[in-house]
């Protein structure tokens, strides 16, 4: 190797070190500038109050209670059906099926299914869960939209890491003459639920924050009660600033609110995210 070659790699790799630098230093500044946007405008007007009272005179007062329970609803709703559908779909993936045409053309539609904008499932929400099933513009409805959003990312990361469980937990299992249900239920899952819960709470975090789905199955601009059942609407935070900012009539006295509201739903995304790190390091030193 001459010394011209080797000045020139360290030359690349001095040019693709600075790239990878400054490409971190633009992430985190847009983080950054996210954050104190949002912290500046929003933080001010969060109070015990605003937590957890009602909208009052068209939402210019009041608070925001309804929209946060009713984003709880829905993304305990979505997280459940999709976790439940995902990694079951995920073991079949890993550990049962072979791999056939059949099964490659599944993982590309599951691949393709992940890139499809939220808005059209939001169509297919309102034609099959609204009209088709008769469960109207509902919790239920909208839970079973976003369950669908999000159910690709679940799938994708709870079948790689069953796949990344060591295969000598499943030849040690096979070979004390457990099934292959026994050896996946507890060898195999066991070890993959680092990957599995962090994969499941960053797809329901994705959720929270979606608006097109939910404001065709699921979301209501104002409402004055609570939903008593998954059959009645709700209001939802991402939905709640959309039409404050987009259908307010008041923007004076609705666009603090509208800070707020997204700095509780920033709040929220944020702690899910949390939650999937302490729970990965958990379970990865346990």
């Amino acid at each position: 190797m001459t010394a011209t070659t080797i000045k020139h790699r360290k030359r690349t790799q001095t040019v693709m070190l600075a790239v990878m630098a400054a490409s971190l230093i633009i992430t985190l500044g847009f983080l950054v500038a996210l954050l104190t946007f949002i912290g500046a405008r929003g933080l001010p007007v969060v109070s015990f109050e605003f937590i957890t009272q009602m909208p009052r005179r068209a939402m210019t007062t009041g608070g925001i209670m309804p929209a946060i329970l009713g984003t709880l609803y829905l993304v305990i709703g979505s997280g459940s059906i999709s976790t439940l559908l995902g990694v079951a779909t995920a073991v079949y993936l890993a550990e049962y099926a072979h791999n056939g045409t059949i099964v490659r053309l599944i993982r590309i539609g599951i691949d393709n299914l992940a890139g499809v904008p939220s808005v059209v499932f939001g169509l297919f929400g309102l034609a099959v869960f609204v009209k088709l099933l008769g469960f109207g513009v509902s919790i239920l409805s909208g839970s079973l939209t976003l369950a669908i959003v999000v159910l690709p990312t679940v799938i994708r990361s709870a079948e790689e890491a069953i796949r990344s469980a060591p295969q000598s937990y499943r030849e040690a299992s096979l070979a004390l003459g457990a099934t292959k249900w026994q050896t996946v239920r507890y060898a195999v899952l066991p070890s993959a639920v680092p990957g599995i819960l962090t994969g499941c709470i960053l797809a329901v975090a994705r959720a929270a924050g979606e608006t097109a789905p939910i404001m065709l199955t699921a979301a209501t601009f104002f409402t004055t009660r609570l939903p008593s059942s998954i059959f009645d609407e709700a209001q939802a935070l991402a939905y709640h600033i959309f039409a404050l900012v987009t259908e307010g009539t008041r923007p004076e006295a609705q666009a603090p609110i509208a800070y707020g509201a997204a700095f509780v739903l920033l709040a929220l995304v944020v702690g899910l995210n949390a939650a999937a790190i302490a729970l990965r390091a958990r379970y990865e030193k346990s």
